[in-house]
């Protein structure tokens, strides 16, 4: 079998691809523009993509028998056409949770512990002149009573929802789908998360229900000294609001997506003049070493079930 993998460079260069030489014969591009798809997918069986779009005008035109998609997320292959031409696509569900729990809690502490002021104090060489053994120029809390609210509480959410509460947090949840009735956690409704909150994390999806949920009408409502973290889907806060209100009041935001990937440089998070309050990342909470690897396996158990 003939197989395409059309954006490797999603998956880092740290990623040993052999193990799908097994299936045939394996072809890899870094990267692919919509021009260059058809002309790569033309005559081949198996395609592997993170990002690229496989739409019904590249299906029309080559013998694609299988699609496995490099995420959970299934929004650039049209799934219902695939359907209608016998096409397999297949998904791997779950394979990133404890990276990116562990990058929401990461947004956390840099902020509640103030590390960077603390790290540029000392590499700035104030604490050798320094006449006490410390500096509490800037105050920190703790995390240990502190209220975090989860916007979606499925696999992500639960796992940050759990150690929160090991740390000692209060914790609550809005069901973005209204459909989630966990009973461990306290459920509200999505303005009384944003007003009595100190740290908000958002785990849900982005559809019609939460696109630009976060936006001007509410950000005011949240607290000054809170934290507030995207690592769901970008478009799911509005950024224009997000930096308007930023330099107004005192939030602290960790940022991991954006609405257009990577992000543009008329982004308006890119002119926040408080600067301090934000800690942007090119999209990487899904992506420890172990995480990018669990996927491959998973990639690999569907092709192996689609060959079988």
């Amino acid at each position: 079998m003939k197989i395409a993998f059309l954006d490797k460079l999603t998956l880092g260069n740290d990623i040993n691809l052999d193990k799908f030489n097994k299936f045939g014969d394996v072809v890899t591009y870094d990267y692919t523009t919509p021009a260059q798809t058809l002309n790569r997918v033309q005559d081949i069986d198996i395609v592997i993509t993170n990002k690229v779009v496989i739409d019904q005008d590249i299906m029309d035109n080559s013998n694609i028998k299988l699609i496995c998609i490099a995420a959970t997320g299934m929004n650039n292959v049209d799934l219902d056409y695939a359907k209608s031409k016998g096409i397999v696509v297949k998904n791997v569900a779950g394979y990133s949770t404890p990276s990116v729990v562990q990058l929401t809690f990461s947004y956390v502490l840099h902020f509640m512990q103030k590390l960077s002021y603390y790290d540029n104090y000392v590499k700035s060489k104030k604490w050798q002149d320094s006449p006490i053994f410390t500096n509490l120029d800037v105050p920190f809390d703790e995390l240990q009573n502190k209220k975090w609210g989860i916007i979606g509480l499925g696999d992500i959410g639960k796992n940050v929802a759990n150690i929160a509460k090991s740390f000692g947090c209060e914790v609550s949840y809005y069901s973005t789908s209204g459909m989630n009735k966990n009973t461990n956690y306290k459920q509200t409704d999505l303005d009384t998360l944003l007003k009595e909150s100190d740290i908000i994390s958002i785990h849900c999806p982005l559809n019609d229900t939460t696109s630009n949920m976060i936006n001007k009408t509410n950000l005011n409502m949240i607290k000054d000294k809170t934290i507030l973290l995207n690592l769901g889907r970008g478009g799911i806060i509005n950024e224009k609001d997000l930096a308007d209100i930023i330099d107004q009041k005192e939030l602290y935001c960790g940022i991991d997506v954006v609405t257009k990937e990577p992000i543009e440089k008329t982004n308006p998070l890119n002119f926040i003049q408080n600067k301090d309050r934000i800690v942007i990342t090119p999209h990487i909470a899904w992506a420890s070493k172990q995480s990018r690897e669990r996927l491959l396996e998973g990639i690999i158990a569907n092709i192996e079930e689609f060959v079988l």
